[in-house]
């Protein structure tokens, strides 16, 4: 079994896929010695452990390879987080694309929202890209490879459920494999989105939507923590390089 029909396994099995977010090789064999059954890159992360804030400010080259390194050494599927393409247009977008799946990733995120200015791409240029997407893949020979179209309707729009809905729909008709929706918390929202939109629907932890169980009660097939890990990681690293600094006295750092 490839990793790209393995990962379309773990989004039908009947338990919801708890996705673990890495930004490096190790932070990914932490996640999968852990047990976590799939790696999902969090592009802020990776930024972030490079000196930048996300917003496709690294070189895409760079960021290709350390998902290439993730890839080749664990054994679970990896999607990749390649936020709006690193492109300004189609072609471009769609060259990134396949060679983010010659380095054997099993998938990849990928979202609505402008990088050079605010809002979000429109409905028809995004669907645009997501079936040249498709069709450059089917023909590379990826097959079923996972595309999860995110949408940022919750970050840009003030009404946002009615737009999130129809473009879900848009994009899974546009060969998307499932729908990502980081911002998205009410619970009602989330059911009648999961009962209307017929593939595996991504939500992202927020506080308030923490919990694996409930989310899979209200249909959600999949489950991320984007930067809420690196980010703690991040912050427990500064906290105790000041306490190191301040006290002179590494003891602590022998505690349990």
């Amino acid at each position: 079994m490839t990793t790209i029909q393995q990962f379309n396994e773990l989004h039908a099995s009947p338990e919801l896929l708890f996705i673990g977010n890495a930004w490096d090789l190790l932070s990914a064999l932490t996640l999968e010695k852990a047990g976590f059954k799939a790696i999902g890159t969090t592009s802020w992360g990776i930024a972030n452990s490079l000196g930048y804030v996300d917003g496709e400010l690294i070189d895409f080259n760079r960021h290709l390879a350390i998902i290439k390194t993730m890839a080749d050494n664990i054994n679970i599927p990896v999607s990749a987080d390649i936020e709006a393409g690193y492109g300004s247009d189609t072609k471009t977008i769609v060259e990134n694309v396949l060679r983010i799946a010659d380095v054997g990733v099993a998938g990849i995120n990928i979202e609505d929202s402008l990088k050079n200015q605010q809002g979000l791409r429109t409905l028809r240029e995004h669907c645009d890209i997501l079936t040249h997407l498709r069709t450059a893949l089917e023909h590379r020979g990826y097959k079923d490879f996972y595309i999860n179209a995110r949408t940022d309707t919750y970050f840009h729009e003030e009404q946002p459920f009615l737009e999130t809905l129809n473009r879900a729909k848009a994009y899974v008709e546009s060969g998307a494999s499932g729908i990502f929706i980081p911002g998205m918390t009410d619970h009602q929202e989330i059911r009648e989105l999961t009962l209307t939109v017929d593939v595996p629907i991504n939500l992202m932890s927020l506080p308030g939507l923490t919990n694996c169980t409930i989310l899979k009660e209200l249909g959600v097939k999949r489950f991320s923590f984007g930067n809420a890990l690196s980010d703690s990681i991040i912050a427990y690293l500064t906290k105790h390089a000041r306490r190191l600094m301040d006290t002179r006295d590494t003891s602590f750092l022998y505690e349990e």
